[in-house]
């Protein structure tokens, strides 16, 4: 554990559980990369754009999708389940007053309930990740 968790590891390891829970929720692993680079992308979080690029990279994503991923409404690069994914991780990053109705019923004609609270939570536990990166001032290696 790196010595910036050292303040509080029992909150760092509960983040831990989260990332392992989701490890294996049955979320496709690229699907799950590409929730954790667009709200990456919007927090500007540097660490975890570099971390999950790289991962993504790791399971075959694609140069081009990766750096289409913050144009990707003009593209047509993206499924139409990974755009419902993609329109819930934006929704709840710049979450305002709640889930936008249109999002979710979008996003019901493409994926059933268990996937949509997957891709919820993960989106919630990336924007977490990225306050923590954020905010400890964490910075990708050279």
């Amino acid at each position: 554990m790196s010595k910036k968790f050292s303040i509080e590891p029992a909150a760092y390891q509960a983040m831990e559980a989260l990332e392992n829970i989701l490890k294996n929720s049955g979320l496709n692993e690229k699907h799950y990369q590409l929730i954790k680079i667009r709200a990456s992308q919007i927090n500007g979080c540097a660490y975890c754009i570099n971390m999950h690029t790289k991962d993504a990279r790791d399971l075959g994503e694609t140069e081009q999708r990766i750096y289409a991923l913050n144009a990707w409404r003009e593209t047509p690069f993206f499924s139409p389940e990974e755009r419902a994914m993609l329109a819930i991780t934006e929704n709840i990053t710049n979450i305002q007053h709640g889930m936008d109705e249109k999002v979710l019923e979008e996003a019901e004609k493409v994926l059933d309930r268990h996937t949509i609270s997957r891709v919820i939570m993960a989106a919630v536990g990336i924007n977490a990740w990225n306050r923590i990166g954020i905010g400890m001032g964490m910075q990708p290696a050279l």
